[in-house]
């Protein structure tokens, strides 16, 4: 294990926000890299570890024998340094144990911070998270079953997941089990991990649209409100030109309430999904038609990748076989500090095209 040079990463560069942490502690994990966080969330109004940073750091550390400093709410600075490579096992991580009375913090993230050193590793590992499913700046679970893994089972990562409660904010509550096979991560003779068992991926052409699917999900709300947004998700989409199938889930069962309208693609070559969540004031058909505009323009750029997959492929990809390329509808600042938080580990391997904010097309060397 590489744990003698400390990496030094400045959470404020880019975003400023949670990602930079995440894919840090992911790739210290697989490649068993000393790291130390600076300035951590620094672009954030609550900067500092959060109750799902929090959890994502104590789970990575869990699995690789870390040893971690400074690790508590709100610390802007983290020391990490990985004992061993990381270990296939049975994990249950709480959000809400991170933070007293609770955290609605997105165990979908948390399980996004573990899938990669944990599929790398030897051994099936199964995870319960239990946070918020389905939360604002986070891909709902909805998004990692249906656009994140398929996409990932491309290029040999083998994991399922299943959705047991909703959880939404501010009350989370949700929990989600996984199920994740280890690949590989054999060491070679230097006794480093060979963690070149991924492949690459070209996905420049979506291809033509197959299906387009929908779900209007509410929990302890009227009935209405899901039907709602269906019934404007389908007129929306409709006087486009689209023949929608959107499914109406009026009774998910969760401990809070809330509202959601989950979009996904399927192409020849790419799915991509689009999320948009309900709150107090906002009408059931503006719910609908954010979810319909993010669609469109993703639709009507012709671009291959969903802006959202498009910066959570930058980790797997720099870790695959080979060249990767693919196109987005929007080059965002995410994935511009996805790729800077990468390079820092593994030196220059990304080639853009194209200008912050709009379509363009990333090469992986």
């Amino acid at each position: 294990m590489q744990t003698n040079e400390i990496l030094i990463i400045d959470g404020s560069y880019g975003e400023g926000g949670g990602q930079v942490l995440r894919t840090a502690l992911s790739l210290a994990a697989l490649l068993g890299r000393a790291v130390r966080l600076v300035n951590i969330r620094a672009g954030r109004p609550k900067p500092g570890l959060q109750a799902q940073h929090l959890t994502s750091v104590r789970a990575v550390a869990r699995i690789c024998n870390a040893e971690v400093e400074r690790a508590k709410l709100g610390s802007q600075e983290l020391t990490f340094i990985p004992r061993t490579a990381p270990q296939a096992g049975n994990y249950a991580l709480d959000v809400a144990d991170a933070r007293q009375g609770g955290s609605a913090g997105a165990a979908s993230l948390v399980f996004q911070t573990l899938l990669l050193p944990l599929a790398l590793a030897g051994g099936q590992s199964r995870l319960n998270i239990r946070g918020g499913t389905h939360v604002e700046w986070s891909p709902p679970f909805d998004y990692l079953k249906r656009v994140y893994l398929p996409t990932l089972a491309r290029m040999g990562v083998q994991a399922k997941v299943h959705l047991e409660k909703w959880g939404w904010y501010p009350v989370g509550g949700g929990e989600m089990t996984a199920v994740i096979e280890g690949i590989g991560g054999e060491e070679t003779t230097g006794g480093e991990r060979n963690l070149r068992c991924l492949q690459g991926l070209t996905l420049t052409e979506r291809g033509q649209l197959l299906r387009l699917r929908g779900l209007s999900a509410t929990s302890n709300l009227p009935r209405h409100i899901a039907q709602r947004q269906q019934r404007q998700t389908l007129q929306t989409l409709r006087e486009r030109g689209f023949n929608p199938h959107v499914e109406v889930v009026d009774d998910a069962p969760s401990k809070g309430q809330g509202t959601v309208v989950f979009l996904w693609a399927e192409f020849e070559n790419v799915v991509a999904g689009f999320t948009a969540y309900g709150r107090l004031g906002k009408r059931a058909e503006e719910v609908a038609e954010e979810a319909c505009r993010q669609f469109l323009a993703y639709y009507d750029s012709g671009a291959a990748l969903d802006p959202h997959l498009a910066d959570q492929l930058i980790l797997p990809l720099a870790l695959a076989a080979g060249e990767s390329a693919f196109t987005t509808s929007q080059i965002t600042e995410h994935l511009l500090t996805n790729v800077w938080v990468v390079e820092q580990f593994l030196g220059p391997r990304f080639k853009l095209e194209g200008e912050r904010g709009k379509a363009g097309r990333v090469r992986i060397v």
